[in-house]
């Protein structure tokens, strides 16, 4: 339900409740701080469990954009349009939140016609591995399928 934050240099107290998907009156609350609290690299703090092993939430701040936010995150801005629903070209809003895979996570999108062999074979992956990783895969075009790399 909870896990322990060792705070780094440089983190905010918004910017640990962006990653943890609680408000910063929450964390507040959650760990007994006053509003005057300041972070200190090296201290712990309590946060909820990161549910989502395989994507980072962000909340689009004004001046954003896809092709910006892709370049950052090293991840293909079409790609990242898609996973969220979105044309490249379509307008973003501040406070708009979009998912961001993590490091080291892949993302395959289906097409008409994909099988879960061809697929798992196309992607070099185990297929039991794949399916406790996407436990609804229904094959339908445009359903995002995540794997990770090999280590």
């Amino acid at each position: 339900m909870y896990d322990i934050y060792v705070i780094k240099q440089g983190d905010t107290l918004e910017g640990i409740s962006k990653k943890f998907n609680i408000t910063p009156s929450n964390l507040y609350k959650l760990n007994g701080f006053n509003p005057d609290y300041i972070l200190k690299a090296g201290n712990q703090i309590i946060v909820p469990k990161n549910s989502n092993p395989y994507f980072y939430y962000y909340t689009i701040k004004q001046g954003d954009n896809l092709y910006g936010i892709s370049k950052k995150y090293h991840i293909n801005e079409d790609l990242l349009a898609q996973i969220n629903g979105l044309d490249k070209d379509d307008y973003i809003y501040p406070n708009q939140v979009i998912a961001i895979p993590k490091e080291g996570v892949n993302i395959y999108i289906t097409k008409e016609g994909d099988t879960l062999m061809g697929i798992a074979n196309g992607i070099k992956a185990n297929m039991s591995v794949l399916l406790y990783e996407n436990p609804n895969i229904y094959l339908l075009p445009d359903q995002i399928i995540i794997y990770k790399e090999k280590q």
